[in-house]
């Protein structure tokens, strides 16, 4: 391995930083492969008289990224073998759904080349996130961590308390907290790009109020059991709008099979299975869909859109691209991504 390794005395670079990217530049050529053995640090000092120190500070760092492993009596050996960039970023999402998938496709856009992103999806599960970031500590530059859990009884809860000891334990110059925060979380100086689910839903719904107020009836239909659970301060948010304005409303679990629709009903969704049921029976029941019923859906696609469907959704894409430039940036801080209301010929 040393007759790949370059040491540049004349340099401004400093020398152990010119160890480390001599290592990861001969591991993205194929120069060094996985479970290669590399020289040890008196070995490696006295080939290049360096001192002792700078060789050690080099390997602690390639350690730290995971990018060597030390192994007690034999020595030092490549660990990792992947194209190694200049920023690692370990990427964790709760669910494989289209907006979370837009998300982190808008996020690789923006980021750029110069990086490398793992991605891995935890399931709403607490067990399977703790596992993730133990067995991934240290091993990142950023943490991007879209937080949405399940209790027991499928409820949605945005954090658990092993999740809060395991998030604070990531160095808050690597913490990126996407879509969901907690209030009290007590985490300064991380990137925090978020979404406000009861406040977005409450000020959204104002700004169709104009049409709304038309309907006799709204209809939220919000899965208190789904697998993969929503935020209740949306159905906080919705209710507090309808007490407000006084309108007559109903929280349904699901759009059930040969619901009863009556003329001036307005239906807010949010999963696209219950958007596609909700049409289907109103084309069956030949009902003027915009006039006699109303439907507005949570979060856009371009099949919405191209079926007229009304509209409240935050910009996936502002969202991913405000937290690729924090990075990019080395910026901190809290950033409330857009809430959009866009109507179109289903209200």
């Amino acid at each position: 391995m040393i007759k790949y390794i370059k040491i540049d005395k004349d340099s401004r670079v400093p020398k152990y930083q010119q160890i480390i990217d001599s290592i990861i530049h001969n591991i993205s050529i194929g120069n060094l492969t996985m479970d290669k053995k590399i020289p040890s640090i008196n070995m490696f000092s006295e080939e290049f008289y360096l001192s002792r120190d700078t060789v050690e500070k080099a390997y602690s760092i390639l350690k730290e990224r995971n990018i060597i492993t030390s192994i007690r009596g034999k020595g030092y050996y490549i660990s990792r073998t992947k194209l190694i960039s200049k920023v690692n970023i370990l990427f964790l999402v709760n669910k494989l759904s289209s907006y979370k998938m837009r998300t982190y496709n808008h996020f690789i856009d923006a980021i750029g080349a110069n990086s490398h992103t793992d991605l891995h999806i935890y399931h709403c599960d607490e067990t399977l996130f703790l596992n993730l970031l133990d067995k991934n500590k240290s091993a990142y530059d950023y943490y991007v961590i879209m937080p949405h859990f399940k209790t027991d009884d499928s409820t949605h809860i945005s954090f658990t308390e092993n999740v809060v000891k395991a998030i604070k334990k990531i160095p808050k110059e690597k913490l990126v907290l996407l879509d969901n925060i907690k209030k009290n979380l007590d985490i300064e100086n991380c990137i925090e790009v978020f979404q406000d689910f009861e406040n977005d839903i409450y000020s959204a719904l104002n700004e169709g109020i104009a049409k709304i107020k038309k309907y006799k009836k709204i209809m939220l239909i919000y899965p208190d059991k789904a697998i993969y659970p929503y935020p209740r301060r949306i159905l906080h948010g919705f209710r507090k709008f309808c007490v407000e304005h006084k309108l007559d409303f109903e929280v349904l679990n699901e759009v059930y099979d040969d619901m009863i629709l009556k003329k001036g009903d307005l239906f807010i969704t949010i999963e696209e299975s219950d958007l596609v049921n909700l049409v289907k029976q109103v084309r069956e029941d030949e009902y003027v869909l915009g006039d006699e019923i109303g439907i507005i859906s949570y979060n856009d696609t371009p099949l919405k859109e191209l079926l007229g469907i009304t509209v409240m959704s935050t910009d996936f894409k502002i969202m991913a691209e405000t937290a690729a430039d924090m990075i990019l940036h080395k910026k901190r801080g809290k950033v409330k991504v857009p809430f959009n209301f866009i109507e179109r010929e289903s209200l």
